[in-house]
């Protein structure tokens, strides 16, 4: 495995250019001339395949080292054209990638659909408890409160009923059965009325005869 005594510090100079990710492993050092060497690291960047990082160093004697440059060249055989591949195979290697990349959305996607039963299936053992219902707030059960209030309801028209206080029929607080018999009382004494005027009718009738029967 190649070693360097200047790695750290070609390192240090290329992430001031680059990012981490895109520097590769120590690939050696070369000595240009006398006090100056060339680090150089293998290229991770997107594009630059078979290029290297190259990080040229000085370091004259009874000094510290200090770099002199930083820079992307390319390695050996890196311009040249990859090569010839027939089309034929080109396009299966294509296809393949693209039968891979669907089959790997399709299990993503039904994992996330399993997910989604899991979830619902959770949220309807919440609903169908005694612990939370459909339209509960606050931890009240409101259809027990409305139970309630039917009871309630229910018991106070029932005590209505019972006192007399309000009947079937009765309207705007006036009772229908007083009307039935104000109704009755009125009928029986239209009825004395026409007694009444019927015995008069029949005394008149009585007196006239007298009245002729004197003439004659």
């Amino acid at each position: 495995m190649p070693n360097s005594q200047y790695e750290k510090l070609a390192r240090g100079a290329l992430l001031e250019i680059t990012t981490d990710a895109s520097i590769g492993a120590l690939v050696g050092e070369q000595i240009e001339s006398e006090g100056t060497v060339s680090v150089l690291f293998a290229s991770a960047l997107p594009g630059y395949p078979g290029w290297n990082w190259t990080v040229s160093v000085a370091h004259v004697e009874g000094q510290d080292p200090t770099v002199l440059e930083a820079e992307l060249m390319p390695a050996e055989g890196a311009l040249l054209s990859p090569d010839w591949v027939p089309w034929s195979e080109r396009l299966a290697e294509y296809k393949a990638a693209q039968a891979a990349t669907e089959a790997a959305d399709a299990e993503k996607a039904a994992a996330e659909e399993a997910d989604d039963d899991l979830d619902d299936d959770d949220d309807d053992d919440e609903f169908g408890s005694s612990v939370l219902h459909g339209g509960d707030l606050d931890g009240v059960d409101i259809d027990a409160s409305d139970d309630d209030e039917s009871d309630d309801d229910d018991e106070e028209s029932d005590d209505d009923y019972d006192t007399g206080a309000f009947r079937g029929g009765d309207h705007e607080g006036v009772s229908v059965d007083d009307l039935d018999e104000s109704d009755d009382d009125d009928d029986d004494d239209d009825d004395s009325d026409d007694a009444e005027l019927d015995d008069d009718d029949d005394e008149s009738d009585d007196d006239d005869d007298d009245d002729s029967d004197e003439e004659d």
